[in-house]
């Protein structure tokens, strides 16, 4: 079920109800026989624990301070129960009668527990402090799960004081247990055998690297975690491959004025260009407002310049929480006016540029195009949208069907909202973000576009939407959907064969619009009704 009322990212039921849906989507994969048992219930098992904890601490108490405390001692009872169940199956093998059994009501339990706390505990509690109060619970909530035992204890009490010093000795020992039997490795990945097997292995690589996932750690620590190219870095290396990166003419990074102070911007030439002008892409790197940087989207865009023939530009725009919104999205247009001016001093063609990026990258090329055409200025005569955000709201059959996807999960999405909009919470739906409710009069217009999405990408289906939007507004606009892949994989060719085909698929799509390829869909012809499925 869903909560029966909004919320916004970061609030404590908005929260909750993200791991709500997280749960639930692995029950179906274990009920359906799909995916790797042991993998799906540590994963299970390791959510539980963090989140009984951050409720022991956070949301029992403050139902209690709102006269339900019988509400919170059911709740804490639950609790204690579903323990025991976590350590029965921690103890057993999958596929025995002791596993399925405990297995079997641990699901039952859970499903009980979450129709208990959606239907009564978190609505009452939202009427009875408002919805300020309930941002400042959810951000005690993520501090509890971040200090919280990694596995489940039901000797621990749930209240008193001795809860907090057995947990600290608890959690110091979990630590150990799960690196030494290797669970630590696996609980940042995907494991419901939806995947390909390139893809797959990307994912348990990167399970390996990363601390923790994304979604509980701080801003800080989340930076310094690695990114799905330092996973495929690994793997190369594994299998004695060369890691340099593909060789372009050359890629040097440039400084240019911004709305917030100068901007640094990354500019890759193709190899061999003459003193004729070539055509230009500017591709705006993911990230979700809060992560990452160039070097990570680095691998797109070289591959995009030594597919088209263009010069590739890509602008490192200004993060939240430090810059919240709108300032990523100032910085890629402010870019993008200023490549308009000075493309022909880089060796491009004023008259060809187009448009790109991916992920919330992708969101801002699309909003910039929306800026331009408001504007009266000229548009790119091509934008490519790969895994694109293009509403805020949790939209869509794939923000459940995906919602335990890696790398980008639902809370994840979540979490990164909450930073990229703290304090403006308003500007969520700001038209520049939030593109779904657009008319058509405002689409109409807009340049050929291409929409890469995937179906393992809680994103998918707010991607297919707005295509056909698109198409609805009289743009010529197609989708790629890419089967058992994840979201970020564009720039993960060299070892993810579906990568190196969207690559072709993208080029494709821009050689056309520079007028460099034969005519084709989506430039000519009858456009296609629903996406290209590719594997």
């Amino acid at each position: 079920m869903t909560l029966p009322y909004a919320t916004l990212p970061g609030d404590l039921d908005h929260l909750i109800a993200d791991e709500h849906v997280v749960a639930n989507r692995i029950f179906e994969h274990l009920e359906a026989g799909r995916g790797d048992r042991r993998m799906l219930v540590d994963q299970v098992s390791y959510g539980r624990a963090l989140h009984a904890h951050a409720e022991e601490e956070v949301l029992y108490p403050a139902l209690a301070e709102i006269g339900a405390a019988a509400d919170a001692e059911e709740g804490r009872d639950e609790h204690q129960a579903l323990k025991r169940l976590l350590v029965l199956l921690d103890h057993a093998d999958p596929g025995s009668h002791k596993f399925e059994r405990a297995l079997n009501k641990l699901i039952g339990g859970i499903r009980h527990h979450i129709e208990k706390e959606e239907r009564e505990f978190l609505p009452a509690l939202r009427r009875a402090v408002g919805a300020e109060e309930m941002g400042r619970l959810g951000e005690r909530y993520l501090a509890a799960k971040r200090s919280a035992p990694a596995r489940s204890h039901p000797t621990v009490p749930p209240t008193g004081r001795r809860r907090s010093l057995m947990h600290v000795a608890a959690g110091f020992m979990d630590k150990v247990r799960d690196r030494v039997s290797g669970r630590s490795n696996v609980l940042s990945t995907d494991a419901s055998w939806l995947l390909d097997t390139q893809a797959q292995r990307i994912l348990d690589t990167w399970s390996r690297l990363v601390l923790a996932p994304y979604e509980l750690l701080t801003v800080e620590q989340a930076r310094q975690q690695p990114s799905l190219a330092d996973a495929a870095m690994e793997i190369l290396q594994q299998d004695g491959r060369p890691t340099d990166p593909e060789e372009v003419g050359s890629a040097a990074d440039v400084t240019v004025p911004g709305p917030g102070g100068d901007l640094v911007v990354r500019v890759y030439k193709p190899l061999g260009q003459t003193s004729d002008p070539v055509p230009v892409v500017m591709w705006v790197h993911g990230g979700g407002w809060i992560l990452f940087t160039n070097d990570d989207y680095d691998a797109s865009c070289r591959a995009l310049v030594n597919r088209t023939g263009a010069i590739v530009v890509s602008p490192e725009y200004r993060k939240a929480p430090e810059h919240v919104f709108p300032a990523a999205h100032e910085d890629v247009l402010a870019t993008y006016r200023w490549l308009r001016t000075n493309a022909t001093g880089l060796g491009g063609d004023p008259s060809r540029i187009a448009i790109g990026g991916e992920g919330v990258g992708a969101n801002m090329a699309a909003a910039t195009c929306g800026q331009l055409k408001q504007a009266g200025e000229p548009l790119p005569v091509a934008q490519v949208l790969v895994c694109p955000l293009t509403t805020t709201a949790q939209y869509g059959a794939s923000m459940r069907d995906a919602a335990d996807a890696r790398p980008l999960n639902r809370p994840l999405l979540s979490w990164l909202m909450m930073h990229a909009f703290r304090g403006v919470t308003d500007s969520l739906k700001d038209p520049r973000v939030d593109l779904l409710p657009l008319s058509a009069q405002s689409l109409a217009g807009l340049p050929p576009t291409l929409i890469v999405t995937t179906d393992r990408d809680v994103l998918q289906s707010q991607g297919d939407e707005w295509c056909a939007r698109l198409e609805a507004a009289g743009v010529r606009a197609t989708s790629v959907r890419y089967g058992a892949v994840m979201h970020d994989f564009f720039g993960l060719a060299a070892v993810l064969d579906k990568a190196a085909h969207a690559q072709e698929e993208v080029a494709l799509h821009l050689r056309q619009a520079f007028g460099e390829a034969p005519a084709a869909h989506p430039l000519d012809g009858a456009p296609m009704r629903g996406p290209k499925v590719i594997g």
